[in-house]
């Protein structure tokens, strides 16, 4: 896998406008999306010749890729439909990148879209986060999604005495980053007193710990690294991947403080012949406070148990050690399902082009993404530079 390391890039990135999108159903939100990142890269729907998709969760169909391509008018030469959760989107990159290297493609797009926010009633969403669980082990207990993260948020603080005030300061970070985007779903500013007074959702997990529920759908454009020199945008070169997966269900897990993060963040750096200390900008999968804590350990950013005070300082803010979601992430600027991942990558490509106006990182040439599904499941972690990289 090595041979991939610099012989594809990113040539375009394009987020649909995303919270609530009653206009748009999650086919919609993926047409939008793949027009928007083709003309980012100077294409026509046209060149598309391999596309990859991820199944929505409010209208799932059979053969979602192929939906997508017969709705965009095109006859692609490689049609493929992904689902690890968040995770989906570095296996995603990974295969287009060996489409293109192996020359079963030229170009490859992947995309992503969702309408959780107004294509699921009340009952549906919840009946969708009670059905995560193990249906012998966990389900018959009723915990719902946030309950599992609040148990390896309570894992976390006992083995480490991280505080809630801590894991706060993860939501403040996230929502002031938000604030510097224009178009994220939540901008407004937050202190760790507003996270801690909000409503109490599962112990010790508040509301502000919590992600969105949101609309929207990205998607990106990929192709070799000659033909990225021809395009019209600063051409982003994936440098490193890995996957780790420690188990699919919670109650299997060996560790609730320790994750698969610790497999693809080795392997991605080991690709990339880079250390966390060569990363200019991250985006942490977000879906719950303590997760950016889990991961900012295990990718190597800071010592096993110090995150919280790692976060507590700044570290993961604007000018701080390693800026973290720049774009507010799933905790602020939206979670359309398995789609919000892919904003955590379309950021850092913006972030690597010098495009992020007031939120953007001065002289980011180095961006990493860190991607998980399930509850703490499916790892993918990305390393993605400039050219002056590879």
């Amino acid at each position: 896998m090595d041979k991939l390391r610099g012989t594809t890039a990113i040539v375009g990135a394009f987020d649909t406008e995303v919270g609530k999108r009653p206009d748009a159903t999650s086919t919609h939100l993926c047409l939008e999306a793949v027009k928007g990142a083709v003309e980012d890269a100077g294409m026509k729907i046209s060149d598309v010749e391999g596309l990859i998709t991820c199944n929505s969760q409010v209208t799932p169909v059979t053969y979602h890729a192929e939906l997508i391509a017969e709705a965009l008018g095109i006859e692609p030469k490689m049609c493929l439909s992904v689902s690890t959760g968040g995770g989906t989107t570095v296996a995603t990159v990974a295969h287009a990148a060996a489409s293109i290297s192996t020359g079963m493609c030229k170009n490859v797009v992947i995309v992503k879209g969702d309408n959780l926010a107004t294509g699921f009633t009340k009952d549906q969403a919840l009946a969708s986060m009670a059905s995560v669980g193990h249906p012998q082990f966990e389900q018959p207990y009723g915990a719902p999604v946030p309950a599992f993260y609040a148990l390896i948020a309570q894992a976390h603080m006992h083995a480490y005495g991280t505080t809630s005030e801590q894991m706060a300061r993860v939501a403040v970070s996230a929502h002031y980053h938000a604030s510097l985007h224009p178009g994220a779903h939540k901008r407004e500013v937050l202190t760790v007193d507003d996270v801690l007074s909000s409503k109490m959702i599962a112990d010790p997990l508040h509301l502000y710990d919590c992600s969105l529920v949101s609309d929207g759908g990205a998607a990106l454009v990929m192709t070799s690294a000659d033909a990225a020199k021809d395009r019209p945008k600063k051409p982003i070169y994936l440098l490193g991947f890995g996957e780790g997966h420690r188990n699919e269900h919670i109650s299997q897990a060996r560790s609730f403080t320790e994750s698969g993060a610790v497999e693809s963040g080795e392997s991605a750096f080991k690709m990339s012949k880079m250390t966390p200390e060569d990363v200019d900008v991250a985006s942490l999968y977000d879906c719950f406070t303590p997760v950016v804590l889990i991961e900012l350990e295990d990718l190597g950013f800071c010592p096993k148990g110090e995150s919280g005070p790692f976060v507590e300082d700044g570290s993961i803010d604007l000018g701080g050690k390693i800026p973290v979601n720049t774009h507010g992430g799933l905790l602020s600027h939206c979670h359309p399902g398995n789609p919000g991942s892919m904003f955590h990558v379309t950021e850092l490509v913006k972030q690597l082009r010098n495009e992020c106006g007031e939120r953007q990182v001065k002289g980011a040439s180095v961006g990493l993404a860190h991607l998980q599904g399930g509850i703490l499941s499916s790892h993918g972690t990305l390393l993605l530079g400039g050219e002056e990289t590879i």
